[in-house]
Order: structure tokens, then sequence, then C-alpha cells
């Protein structure tokens, strides 16, 4: 009997091998033909890579670069009433001092304890608390600060301290690897990667009282979250390129949702020094509004192509004013550099002290100048104003409005009347009655209320002057001067299908 069973497992394990073997090589059966059929590359597109060669770039980075990075916990006073969203509760006002506590990042730029940080990370800080790599904690002071780029430098009262390399945001690429390090929600010294997404990038969150803000982002996917303001961005020798500043986020929530900004190391290099040496920074100014070039400007003012900015408004007094340069005038290069965003030219500028000089290539008129601007030292009582429009002092105070519509570009303008042009401060113009949706004035932001008070560098005064100062320009572009209630002016290229 238990020969039996021996013989009959024996039997079924014989089969079962021969199944396995005529399956298996089932699978590897080839159909007549089709063995003939080459399909696919037959090299792989990148051979020279080694992968662990690649992975050791980062290691080493993150070995060498840690330990210049700081945590810096803040404590700063609050008057503000917690319980203001609740006034049924609590009806009386609250105006007692609260701590509040915050942290950030810090990269440490000497070897004596001077720290480059984020101006928002110990602003209004009454303590600050500078936590290092091998665990040690000093507190610190506030060197100096500036508002209008986001940084600051604080100083611990330490020596030989581990010194990270600045390297120059100029030659930075977008695509290429960067690594982000700090302490973000509190986790110490952590380490992200990603790429340069963008650059020159102007996101409108600093906020300074005199106006003078300055932004020109390295933008990056590498994962920044709070607690990374004011650590570093860096490239794969190591270097630091960027101090990370911001992040994009989304409803209530302030976490990371895949994008990161920072400061270009070459502003910061500049910022820092003026800092330790003076504690503020002594920063030279055009005096200028400026806005991007779109392709109906370019087309407008005789441009190949949409490349650099246009002076929106002047300073009065201010440098650019006495170098001749005026509105309507296209800034392609300042010091032989290509220049295509506010920021661009704002951060190089932010670089120079006043009394500095710069060249500016302009376009204007057709053809391209140079003009040399001696920068002046901001003055926070001065405005950026328009140039002033043609006084009509005896013009009618009331009257009938003639209105006409201009579908190929969906506007319909009317004259203003005397009541009207005190009222936005201009002495001509035509008022913007309706803008049809989709339509080419739709397109450039145009809207009711606005006036048009030029065509190119025609004052307008009716609707007459706008219809013969557009006629006959189908298939190109024109310059509108545009003004609002509060009196803020633009320049608008509109083309004209």
């Amino acid at each position: 009997m238990k020969n039996r069973n021996l013989f009959g497992t024996v039997a079924l394990v014989i089969i079962g091998v021969i199944f396995g073997a005529v399956l298996v090589s089932g699978f590897g059966w080839v159909r007549p033909g089709l063995a003939d059929i080459t399909i696919g590359a037959k090299n792989p597109p990148i051979t020279d890579i080694d992968v662990n060669a690649f992975s050791k770039a980062f290691i080493e980075v993150a070995e060498k670069v840690t330990p210049t990075i700081v945590q810096i916990a803040v404590v700063s006073e609050s008057k503000s009433n917690p319980h203001e969203d609740f006034p049924f509760f609590f009806p009386f006002k609250d105006d007692t001092p609260r701590k509040e506590m915050g942290s950030g990042s810090g990269v440490i730029i000497s070897d004596d304890g001077y720290i480059l940080t984020n101006n928002h990370v110990v602003e209004n800080a009454t303590k600050v608390e500078v936590s290092l790599f091998d665990r040690r904690t000093f507190e610190a002071k506030v060197v100096g600060t500036d508002p209008q780029t986001d940084l600051a430098v604080i100083k611990i009262d330490a020596s030989g301290l581990p010194v990270a390399y600045l390297g120059n945001s100029d030659n930075v690429k977008v695509g290429q690897w960067v690594m982000a390090i700090g302490n973000p929600l509190s986790l110490a010294s952590t380490v992200t990667a990603g790429i340069i997404s963008a650059k020159g990038r102007n996101i409108g969150i600093i906020k300074d009282n005199s106006g003078g803000e300055i932004e020109d982002f390295l933008q990056t996917d590498a994962v920044i979250n709070p607690g990374n303001s004011g650590g570093a961005l860096v490239d794969l020798s190591g270097a630091v390129i960027g101090i990370n500043s911001a992040i994009a986020t989304s409803g209530m929530s302030n976490s990371y949702i895949g994008y990161g900004f920072a400061i270009p190391i070459n502003l910061a290099k500049n910022v820092s020094k003026e800092l330790i040496a003076t504690g503020k920074v002594n920063r030279g100014y055009i005096g200028v509004q400026i806005t991007p070039v779109d392709p109906a400007t370019a087309n407008a003012v005789g441009l190949d192509k949409a490349r650099g900015i246009m002076v929106q408004a002047l300073t009065k007094g201010g440098a650019a004013e006495k170098a001749d340069i005026k509105e309507q005038d296209i800034i392609l290069k300042v010091d032989g550099r290509e220049v295509n965003e506010a920021g661009e030219l704002q951060s190089y500028v932010a670089s120079k002290s006043a009394g500095d000089k710069v060249t500016l290539t302009i376009w204007r008129d057709g053809k391209q100048i140079e003009r040399t601007v001696t920068l002046k030292t901001r003055d926070t009582n001065s405005k950026v104003e328009p140039a002033s429009e043609e006084n009509t002092p005896d013009r009618p105070k009331k009257g009938p409005s003639n209105t006409m519509t201009f579908d190929n570009i969906g506007l319909t303008v009317r004259d203003m009347t005397g009541d009207e042009k005190d009222a936005y401060k201009t002495g001509n113009g035509v008022m913007i009655q309706d803008v049809k949706e989709l339509s080419r004035a739709y397109d450039q932001r145009l809207g009711k209320g606005l006036v048009i008070t030029q065509v190119g560098k025609k004052n307008i005064n009716s609707v007459g002057d706008f219809e013969k100062a557009i006629e006959g320009k189908k298939g190109q572009a024109v310059l509108l001067k545009v003004i609002d209630g509060q009196g803020n002016s633009r320049y608008v290229g509109l083309s004209i299908p």
C-alpha cells in the first residue's frame, strides 16, 4: 500500500515537471516570422551616467553643506487680540502684549558668527536663539534687516564655525538640479531635492511701507515648508545659489503645494555685506515704474518681438528723469545685460549704491539709444507720477456725450464731461463706456471706467481724435495711455485686427 502511494506521488511530480517545462517553454515560443521584426531603438538614450556617482553628488553636498545651516527660534510680541473675531463673547478690547513663537533657518556666512536669513524670520523679535548642527545653542542679535528684499543678518558670539560657499546665481539655469536645506516644520537639518523651475519670478509677497519691494525669485520644485525660510538653496557643487524665502500655498493651508521661491544669492551677498558694515542698505534707485513688454506693445512701438521692459511712469526729480529717460521708453539692457522682467532690473540695481552709474540701452522712436543714469538714494516721500496731461481750464463743465463703438477691438468710448476730467485730474481723454468680453480690448485688461488719454504720443481730446488715431492701423498695433479713477496710469499695447 505504501509502495503504491509512493509510486503515485513520484508519478505526479514527474508529470508536474513535464507540464511545467512545456508551459514555460510555451511562453518563450515565438510565432514564425515575428522574430525577424525589430521594434524599439537598439541602444538606450543615455549610457554614460553612473547612477551611483549621481547619487553620491547629493550625499556629498548634504554632508558638506548641512553643518553650515542653522535653526532659528524667535520670540516676538504681538498686540493683536486673539478674540477679535468673537466680539459677542469677548466685547472688551484687549491690547495686552502677547508672546509669539516662530522659527526659521539661516546660513552661516562667516566663521565668527554672522548668519544670513530672512527679514520675516526675525522681524519684531525680542529674542533670537540659534541652534547649530552640532546641537550647540547661542542667543543671537539682529545686525540689520532689509524689508525690501526680505533679508536680514544676525550674529552669534562664536568662532571657528563652518562657513557656506556662496555661489553665482547669474549662472543658474532652468532645469538644473538643486537641493533645499533647512529646518521645515521643526524637522532639523532636512534636505530635499528638485530642479530650478523658473527664474525672475515676481510673486508680490514682499510688503514694504516705502513701496520699494524687490522681487526676482528663483523658483524650484524642491520641497520647502514653513521653517525653511532663510535656509539654503544649493547646486550640486554645494554652492549656495539662493536663500529660501517663500512657498506657493492653497486655501487655508500654509504647506507646500509644488513650488518654492528663493532670493538669488548675488543679491543676498550685496545686501548682507552692507548690513554687516553699516546695519542698513544704502541702495541706489533709478526711479521708474516698469512692466514687461507683450507682443501687442512690441508691435505698437516697432520692436521685432516682445522683449525688454516699458517705462510706465517716472519719479519726479528722480535719477531716470534727470538722465532723460521718458515714458514709453523700452529698456532693453542694463550695463549690457538683457532685461525682460521688472525683477531683473530691480535686482541688478539693488546690488548698486547711491552714486553708482548704470547704462541703459533703450528703444525709443524706432531706434536704439543709450542713457547713463546716476543712481540716487530713494526718497520715501517721492512718488512715481505719470507725465502731466494737457490742461484746458476753460472747458465746459457739463454737456452731451458723443459715443462710438469699435467692434473690431470690442471697445465703446465716449467724450468726457468737464466734471469727469476734474475727477480724473486730466485735461483730456475719452472714457471707456463698455468692453466686449473676449475682445482684443478685454484681453489687454481694458475696462469700463478707464480713460484713454493718449494713442502713441498723441493726446486724445475727443472720440473723433481716438477714431483718427486708430484708423488705418488695421493689422498693426497702437499704444494707449490709460488712467483710472485714482490717478494711476499705464501704457497698453492694443492690436487692431
